[in-house]
This record gives C-alpha cells, sequence and structure tokens, in this order.
C-alpha cells in the first residue's frame, strides 16, 4: 500500500540526519549494498502476521556509503510479509486498521522531524 499525501514524497535532506531521526522513530536502516539507495523500515506484528512500513529514499548528491549524501525521499510504503516470498505491497492486501494507523502517524512525526532539520 502506498502511503499518499504524506507531506514526504521528494523531501530531500541529508542522510546522516535522517538516519538519526528515523533511529529516534523505531526505525531500522535496511543493511544493504547500494551506493545510491536507502531503506528504513518499522516492523509491526499482529495476529501472526508481520507487517512493514518502508520508507525509501535515493541519493541525489554524493554516496549513501559515506553517510554525508543529500538523499530524496520516495513514497513511503506499508506491506505484509508472506514467508518464505517477502513483502508484498499490492492494493489488494487487508491491513488492521490499527497498523494503518500507526503507520500515518509515525509518518506524520517523520515530516515534522524532517521540517525541523532542513
Amino acid at each position: 500500500m502506498r502511503m499518499e499525501n504524506t507531506g514526504l514524497e521528494s523531501e530531500v535532506v541529508e542522510l546522516s540526519r535522517l538516519v538519526h531521526v528515523m533511529e529516534g522513530l523505531g526505525f531500522v536502516l535496511a543493511d544493504q549494498w547500494d551506493y545510491e539507495r536507502v531503506t528504513f523500515d518499522k516492523k509491526f506484528e499482529s495476529k501472526g502476521s508481520t507487517y512493514y512500513l518502508r520508507v525509501q529514499a535515493y541519493a541525489i548528491e554524493g554516496d549513501v556509503g559515506g553517510k554525508h549524501a543529500i538523499v530524496k525521499l520516495l513514497t513511503p510504503l506499508l506491506g505484509k510479509h508472506y514467508y518464505p516470498h517477502g513483502v508484498e505491497y499490492g492494493e489488494g492486501e487487508n491491513f488492521p486498521a490499527n497498523i494503518v494507523t500507526t503507520s500515518k502517524t509515525l509518518l506524520s512525526q517523520l515530516k515534522e522531524e524532517i521540517d525541523k532539520i532542513k
């Protein structure tokens, strides 16, 4: 599920500051080998199912490996994990209302924090 109209789409921020904010909100920086893209995940568990709120960004200046990159955020995603296949983000997925509400609240808090550090 695309989390539209959060105000985060196309936000531009320094990666090191973004990492600090995201960790403060309970997101985990995905361990990956990519110099252009970065992914943060927040895991939720509900009624035996696992969900992930994912915030992605890509470098518009510098590289992610150096932690001093300037990144541009993409539209956040909410997905459901299916073992062993991975996470599905399709519109046909059903997400518990409490997970959607919590995700929207976190994204709103993220927007506020990014506005403070810009």
